[in-house]
């Protein structure tokens, strides 16, 4: 497998419970729109999609079918909950395109369920947010966050020390590293932000006595913050920050190691081509779509979140907003390589450490 460990501009979130089109049966998809040449069906992993039908995705998705009289079938989950389910279905495939978050999007390509291609408009992408060999392309830059209740916390924690307080006591709560790509991501900052896997276990271990318990869904979280049932969660700016708009009392913040300085990383929103997809010219027309410049103007304004095209410069409120919000925080770059090959011993020690 073929990765780039620049890979990451850009973050997002992840979803447990499949949402399915309504045309799509629970077995992944209907023999007559299977059939349907005016289809493309898209397994995602979630924050694009709004709640109240407001997202990015629900705009470039209507624009879409009005151009081309394509339909776009929606099935959204985890980020490794929608690799694992196309997985499944490889003698079957049913999905066109998939939507993830990384190491997840490289695990889908190490798993042969990709196929080159190369969208319109992907040489306005930087080459960190695309595979070398055309098998996957960031559509959506992001990056990693946490959240918290700004109504209940009058003085915001800014550490992850804080976050041990006896006042978080199942008032915190994370996403299931392995399963969620926001979930994993918790594992990849701690890791970095305290000096390597041991003390970052250590760390996550002490944590456990705070924590509600696993989360399949990052994006269920928010609701949850929002209305005080718990206080602290993880999540991504992309998501977090469209879940804003109806959430007022979701504050964004990056945890710092105590004494440091506040950090995240890229996590893009990369989307590649099935390998055998039903679909493939529709699958084709749909990553060309979302590329085009004007889906990517709508990705802040829209969607909350970064374009990751290079000759667009976003200048709505939202892309003010976004760039004062991550004013001061360090950005570092994960050794993808390293977590695409070890990602398994790495939730496996978060489960020892845990107990999870």
């Amino acid at each position: 497998m073929r990765t780039n460990p620049r890979y990451l501009k850009p973050i997002a979130a992840v979803t447990g419970s499949l949402v399915l089109a309504a045309t799509l049966t629970a077995c992944g998809g209907s023999s007559s729109a299977a059939s349907d040449e005016k289809v493309v069906t898209v397994y995602s992993a979630d924050g694009l999609k709004g709640e109240a039908g407001d997202g990015w995705y629900d705009k470039v998705f209507k624009d879409f079918e009005k151009q081309t009289g394509i339909k776009v079938e929606y099935v959204e989950g985890g980020s490794g909950e929608m690799v694992q389910r196309a997985a499944r279905e490889k003698s079957n495939t049913q999905a066109d395109v998939i939507v993830t978050l990384p190491p997840f999007i490289q695990q889908a390509d190490s798993k042969g369920l990709l196929q080159a291609y190369t969208p319109q408009g992907a040489d306005m992408v930087g080459g960190g947010d695309k595979a070398d060999d055309g098998k996957w392309i960031s559509v959506v830059n992001n990056f990693f966050g946490f959240i918290h209740n700004k109504k209940e916390l009058t003085a915001p924690p800014t550490t992850w020390e804080q976050l041990l307080d006896a006042k978080y006591k199942n008032k915190l709560q994370y996403s299931t590293p392995g399963v969620a790509g926001d979930g994993t991501a918790v594992l990849i900052k701690a890791m970095h932000d305290f000096g390597g896997k041991e003390p970052a276990m250590e760390y996550l271990k002490r944590l456990q006595a705070n924590n509600v318990g696993p989360s399949s869904s990052t994006s269920k979280l928010a609701p949850k913050v929002d209305k005080g049932e718990i206080l602290v969660a993880n999540g991504d700016v992309q998501m977090n920050f469209a879940q804003s708009k109806s959430m007022p009392n979701l504050g964004i913040w990056f945890p710092a190691k105590e004494g440091g300085r506040p950090t995240t990383f890229a996590l893009p929103y990369a989307a590649g081509l099935v390998h055998k997809a039903p679909h493939t010219e529709n699958g084709k027309k749909l990553l060309d779509f979302m590329l085009s410049e004007q889906a990517q103007r709508e990705v802040s304004s829209v969607g909350g979140g970064f374009t990751v095209r290079k000759d667009v410069k976003a200048t709505d409120a939202n892309a003010i907003e976004l760039a004062k919000l991550m004013g001061g925080v360090e950005v570092f770059e994960p050794d993808w390589n390293d977590i695409d090959t070890n990602l398994t011993a790495y939730v496996d020690a978060w489960k020892s450490a845990t107990g999870s």
